[in-house]
């Protein structure tokens, strides 16, 4: 049987820590890209090595699966876009209705070069922690967009790419509680110690579920689903 091989889209945020763990529980090879667009909060770059470090350390199996990481500039992203997550800019909603951290096109865009580097490396699985079910409202994390990305990837390339969104119908309490499923309790320390989610980059204050300034909506939603998954036991 041949080697089935996933890309994972690893931001060293939360939800894409859980995808790579779901990654590594079921593909033979599993690589890793992540992305340098201007993101104020760039520390998330700087704990992927550490995340990736530290399930090479406690969890043999996945070692042995984990290869490669791509870390990609695509600071132009940066450059054109005018949010709160690319600039020094109060968080507050725009007149569209969504908040100004949403980076148009980030995700298309994401996906798009993530798809060119598996073609390049002979990987047809894609994998992305978006989700639709417990977030800021963002339209290029709902399924139907997905879906249509995936369509579009496999035409353009002539390819037959598959875009596995492990976390799109389940909220953040259920995502901690995946975590824990994978991989007990050392995985969920290793994703509140090493992954970062703060919108403002803050390292500075620890939390029972990690670090962040503990105001910014993403802080919001992985306290309140910490504690909601810790309320259900």
């Amino acid at each position: 049987m041949s080697e089935i091989a996933a890309l994972v889209l690893f931001s060293g945020g939360q939800d894409s820590a859980a995808c790579l763990a779901w990654a590594l529980e079921r593909f033979d090879r599993v690589e890793t890209i992540g992305f340098d667009y201007g993101q104020r909060h760039r520390v998330e770059l700087e704990v992927r090595a550490r995340f990736r470090e530290g399930l090479t350390e406690h969890f043999a199996a996945w070692a042995a699966k984990l290869g490669e990481d791509h870390l990609l500039d695509l600071s132009v992203l940066g450059a054109i876009s005018d949010t709160a997550l690319t600039a020094e800019a109060e968080i507050a909603f725009s007149d569209t209705g969504l908040p100004n951290t949403f980076v148009p096109g980030r995700n298309l865009l994401f996906l798009t070069f993530a798809g060119a580097v598996a073609y390049r490396r002979g990987i047809k699985h894609l994998v992305t922690g978006v989700c639709e079910t417990d977030y800021s409202g963002y339209p290029d994390c709902r399924d139907d967009t997905i879906k249509a990305l995936q369509v579009a990837l496999n035409l353009g390339t002539e390819s037959r790419f598959v875009i596995d969104t492990p976390l799109m119908w389940i909220d953040k309490a259920a995502t901690w509680a995946m975590t824990r499923d994978l991989g007990g309790e050392a995985l969920v320390e290793l994703v509140i110690e090493d992954t970062h989610s703060c919108y403002m980059g803050d390292r500075t204050r620890r939390h029972p579920w990690g670090y962040g300034c503990g105001a910014c909506p993403a802080c919001a939603l992985r306290a309140s689903g910490f504690e909601r998954w810790m309320a259900a036991g």
